[in-house]
């Protein structure tokens, strides 16, 4: 899969928090620590849209397997969006 590159400015203390995940071998790199933890804040933004009427647990697993699989771009944040 082809990854956008992005750079980001964190304060000196949230980047030791992000090194200890790493070398606590909780995660491989920083890169997946981010990463994750974007994942993880789509995920709750989009927690508060998704019916309570049909199969909730079934569509978080599938938002989730979409995040970590098909997000390259903004756009496809929308047509995740689009699931719920």
């Amino acid at each position: 899969m082809v990854m956008d590159t992005i750079q980001i400015r964190l304060g000196h203390g949230l980047v030791e928090r992000i090194d200890d995940l790493v070398e606590t071998k909780l995660y491989g790199s920083r890169s997946e620590v981010i990463r994750d933890s974007v994942r993880r804040l789509v995920l709750d933004k989009m927690a508060g849209i998704i019916s309570d009427k049909k199969n909730s647990v079934k569509e978080v697993k599938n938002i989730r397997g979409k995040l970590s699989k098909d997000i390259k771009n903004f756009k496809d944040l929308e047509k995740i969006n689009n699931l719920a």
